[in-house]
């Protein structure tokens, strides 16, 4: 019985860090910066121009690749803590 507790809070956990709202953003937030940046790097001499002569793809692109990394690294540095089940003796006591 007690391995079935641990087991179950253990999965809670895994599910707490997967499902991370951190992690969705940061990743998605890279793989925008690294598609929008290869975009600025490779930009016709026109696409400059419209943006006064400003790679601005490049820079967008850079800013959302730090901006992800940040999230990453935050997500890293504070993982989530899944919410604990009250006991069934607390809850009726409440």
């Amino acid at each position: 019985m007690t391995s079935d507790r641990y087991e179950d809070a253990e999965g809670t956990k895994r599910a707490a860090r997967l499902f991370d709202v951190r992690r969705v953003i940061g990743g998605l937030f890279v793989v925008y910066g690294v598609i929008v940046t290869l975009l600025g790097i490779f930009d016709s001499p026109a696409e400059i121009n419209k943006a006064a002569g400003v790679r601005i793809n490049l820079w967008m692109g850079l800013g959302m690749l730090v901006v992800g990394l940040l999230m990453l690294l935050w997500m890293w540095l504070s993982p989530a803590e899944a919410p604990s089940k009250a006991e069934p003796d607390e809850e009726r006591a409440e």
